[in-house]
């Protein structure tokens, strides 16, 4: 597997990276007691595309709106685009793919390589801002991989970065920290983004080692202990009328926040409510953690409050399927739900996630699956 330690240490020496290379950095993870089984990784990455999918019909609906129209969501809506009830991706399943396409390919993470693999895998579903920046910058400008990304604290990072883990997951050293950082800064250059980008892959990887949920306070406290270390910039404000005089580093806006929905007894709707939860890291850290904190031990449920419970659910609800299935397993997500994924990456070629994750276990973990 590639060691990306030297080119992060590069672009730290030269000022190209948003953050702080703090002990982090140095901090060599935890190694698995027993044997990572694959399923985990599956429970992973099909959380992921599920969560995307039941979401992404009513994506960036109010909650209260969305309720109105159509009840509780449990179960794929009609397409926007053929009225099918199947489950179809966003951007965020399409990016997480590639990402672990190229992973598979190239024997781990080639920042360069991915930067490519997002300018020339076709059609972007639902692309964001930045993105659309990035792709710009690669295009147009010329821009080398590592001048291309944007200094931005949407959430379009966040949401694809848990494939990056699964190299790492058997055998797990510090060059996880550089490949998550360096596979964040291709499209995000920004301290909170990436910061928060870190913290979901400790969360992954130490879920992934679990036998049984972790205590409600450990999602919150191993998020900001590992922002904390690495945030460089402490000038992030809130978009909430409940903290419009708040402004600080976002490890501090989830003390903030989640700290304090927790204390009060919030349910989902009303805590994220309060914060937005929006397409802005900050938010959707929020919404993720405060969703697994409350209903972190099952999958059906905790996916299911993500895609009702918040504004952009289809990105809340693929990070909450993701954390939930390292934890619990493919086995324990609905069989309703993996029935009726497409599997698609593109505009029409189902079944091609499972070809990516079926790839993944041969390079990863010598198909003992």
């Amino acid at each position: 597997m590639h060691d990306n330690r030297p080119l992060l240490a590069a672009l730290f020496a030269e000022g190209k990276i948003d953050l702080l290379r703090g002990p982090l950095f140095d901090e060599e993870p935890g190694q698995p007691v027993c044997p990572i089984p694959f399923t985990r990784v599956e429970g992973m990455v099909l959380g992921l595309a599920v969560g995307d999918a039941l979401g992404v019909p009513t994506e960036s609906t109010l909650p209260g709106h969305r309720r109105t129209r159509y009840g509780e969501i449990r179960d794929f809506l009609p397409s926007r685009h053929n009225g099918e009830r199947r489950g179809f991706p966003s951007d965020d399943t399409q990016l997480s793919a590639w990402t672990l396409d190229q992973l598979n390919i190239d024997g781990g993470l080639v920042p360069g390589n991915l930067a490519w693999r997002f300018r020339t895998s076709g059609t972007i579903f639902g692309i964001g801002r930045t993105m659309r920046q990035f792709l710009a910058n690669m295009d147009h400008a010329g821009a080398a991989w590592d001048q291309a990304g944007v200094r931005s604290a949407g959430n379009g990072a966040l949401m694809r970065i848990a494939p990056v883990v699964i190299p790492h997951l058997r055998h797990p050293t510090t060059k996880l920290w550089a490949d998550v950082a360096l596979a964040a800064r291709v499209t995000h250059n920004d301290s909170a983004s990436t910061a928060a980008c870190l913290a979901l892959a400790r969360l992954l990887l130490e879920l992934c080692q679990m036998h049984s949920p972790p205590a409600s306070e450990w999602w919150l406290a191993t998020a900001v202990e590992t922002m904390r270390q690495v945030e460089a910039h402490d000038d992030y404000r809130s978009r909430s009328k409940a903290y419009a005089e708040w402004h600080g580093y976002a490890w501090e806006y989830l003390e903030a926040t989640v700290a304090h929905a927790f204390s009060q007894g919030d349910d989902v709707l009303t805590a994220c409510n309060r914060w937005h939860s929006g397409a802005y890291t900050l938010e959707t850290l929020a919404s993720v953690l405060y969703v697994m904190m409350r209903h972190g031990g099952s999958v059906e449920e905790c996916i299911v409050r993500a895609v009702n419970d918040t504004r952009d659910n289809d990105t809340v609800a693929a990070i909450v399927g993701a954390l939930a299935g390292a934890l619990h397993g493919r086995e324990a997500i609905p069989g309703r739900w993996l029935a009726g994924l497409t599997g698609r990456t593109s505009c029409a070629d189902d079944g091609r996630l499972h070809q990516v994750l079926a790839e993944a276990s041969q390079r990863w973990f010598g198909g003992d699956a």
